[in-house]
């Protein structure tokens, strides 16, 4: 995948765990990783770290760095709400 993207303005711990996310294989991965985490404060931030993600996906896809299947792919990997 040709996807790389840096989300600016993340403190250590936060790289940690965009780090972790971002090496999971599938959402149901994502899912475990951000249930395991020990606090709902915790859980929260990788959620939120999860979103930025994304909308880096997206727009890396709309500045024509990355193609839309790239940009398809990484977002079910990463999409972790239930539906």
């Amino acid at each position: 995948m040709s996807i790389e993207f840096t989300i600016e303005g993340l403190n250590a711990r936060q790289r940690v765990l965009a780090d972790i996310i971002w090496a999971c294989d599938t959402a149901e991965a994502v899912k475990g990783f951000i249930r395991s985490l020990p606090t709902r404060a915790q859980r929260q931030e990788a959620e939120t770290i999860v979103e930025m993600m994304k909308m880096a996906v997206v727009e890396q896809c709309y500045d024509g760095i990355g193609t839309m299947e790239e940009a398809d792919s990484v977002l079910r990997k990463y999409n972790t709400k239930r539906g």
